[in-house]
């Protein structure tokens, strides 16, 4: 299987050079140049598979260059965390992705990715140093994925004041080979100066700069594993229609990976873009036109994102073409007094407790069904834990909320960063 980037200026490249790369030498994300078709057998017995083996069947084809045995060893290891789907509603229900080590979807990405990239540097006797920006639970993801791992250094960077303190604390608390930047800025800017150090190519002492954003390739070849997974759960409940997907949305590294999961065969009815005031993609499923500006602060702050990188990706996926990507994608946004009162809601009707995040894909499931009135199941996917959000999930439900021991592990630990200025000099001297 080849790569190749979405401008254009690398026709070919290996898996490897994709992974350790990070970003395309033109700036652009790498792709596949082409999107393998699942097996119809495997595709029809999906409710006979559990997360392992769909995996291997599923990540076989982009992985040619990993031996079978490795990449079984490899997911094993990775995804070794449950992945409960609940019913909360006739036909409404939650993906759970919060169960891993730092309680949030991207342990799929990052702990996969992590191996994936130490197996590529020993194979080439080389290091790297990881660069990733983070609007919330990226960063902790990576720094939990990454810990430890001999030939590799992670350094990530966060918006000063603009994340959980829980989040911020399992971010800046780990140490070893994990350095946290606080960054005096947004998201946006983290997210520049991330690119910018990637197209400088090497750090002063040689080491390749690679990153574990969702630019990065390998995390969301494994992030299109659990769409799969739901419609195997969805089976095994009972119900064979195919689902539509409401995906809380802010880089769409998540929403991509579920179009490359649809592409390869996977039976999906359509997907929602769930926001929130960063409506960016919803306005261009709309309107055609796509313009980025300055994120806002929200309750939902792991989606504060104004120029979300994975859309030059959804945009070739659908051949530049508005049209064909609206009929696939629904886009909705969500304000902070809505996302409050669906976590309230949810908690009043159901007893189910919710993140802002999965909140706001809630209330684009409802607006969705007011505007589609039919009764195929819609899956949420729920990104994060509730206790990550204690505090505003306290505030709206009325009640108070206990730590997970992954959470309050993190608590009393001291804080370490490097403050920066949102400028690349700065970035450049720590790296």
């Amino acid at each position: 299987m080849q790569f190749h980037s979405t401008r254009g200026g690398v026709k070919t490249a290996s898996l490897a050079r994709a992974i350790i790369e990070g970003l395309a030498v033109d700036g652009g994300l790498y792709l596949p140049n082409r999107v393998p078709k699942l097996n119809k057998r495997f595709v029809a017995n999906l409710q006979k598979k559990d997360f392992q083996q769909i995996a291997v069947e599923t990540l076989q084809p982009f992985m040619s260059e990993v031996p079978a045995a490795k990449l079984r060893r490899m997911s094993a290891d990775a995804f070794n965390f449950s992945v409960p789907l609940k019913r909360i509603d006739d036909s409404l229900y939650v993906l759970e992705l919060f169960h891993g080590p730092t309680l949030s979807f991207k342990d799929f990405g990052a702990r996969f990715l992590a191996r994936l990239l130490q197996l590529f540097l020993e194979e080439k006797k080389e290091k790297a140093k990881i660069i990733v920006a983070t609007s919330g639970d990226t960063g902790s993801a990576v720094a939990s994925g990454f810990l430890g791992m001999p030939n590799i250094q992670v350094f990530v960077l966060y918006p000063k004041g603009r994340i959980s303190k829980l989040q911020e604390q399992q971010i800046t608390t780990y140490g070893q080979n994990i350095t946290a930047l606080e960054v005096q800025g947004k998201f946006d800017d983290c997210q520049r100066l991330a690119k910018e150090a990637l197209s400088i190519g090497k750090s002063h002492d040689g080491v390749h700069l690679s990153s574990a954003n969702s630019i990065n390739i390998g995390r969301l070849l494994p992030q299109s594993l659990y769409y799969l997974y739901a419609i195997a759960e969805l089976r095994r409940q009972g119900v064979s229609r195919a689902p539509r997907f409401i995906v809380p949305s802010g880089n769409f590294g998540n929403l991509t990976a579920g179009l490359l999961a649809k592409k390869m065969g996977a039976q999906i009815s359509g997907f929602v873009a769930a926001t929130n005031m960063n409506d960016i993609v919803p306005i261009y499923l709309r309107t055609g036109r796509f313009k980025p500006r300055a994120s806002k602060s929200t309750l939902s702050n792991a989606m504060d994102v104004g120029d979300p990188s994975n859309f030059a990706r959804m945009l070739e996926l659908y051949d530049g073409r508005q049209d064909k990507m609206a009929r696939d994608i629904t886009g909705f946004a969500t304000s902070d007094k809505e996302t409050m009162a669906t976590i309230t809601d949810t908690y009043r009707r159901y007893k189910y407790v919710v993140d802002p995040h999965t909140a706001v894909g809630i209330t684009a499931a409802r607006k969705y069904r007011q505007q589609h009135p039919c009764n195929e199941p819609m899956i949420v996917l729920s990104t994060a834990h509730p206790a990550k959000f204690k505090t505003i999930v306290e505030r709206a439900i009325q009640k108070k909320i206990s730590l997970p021991r992954e959470l309050a592990a993190v608590v009393e630990r001291k804080k370490k960063t490097v403050l920066v200025r949102a400028k690349i000099d700065d970035v450049m001297r720590v790296l």
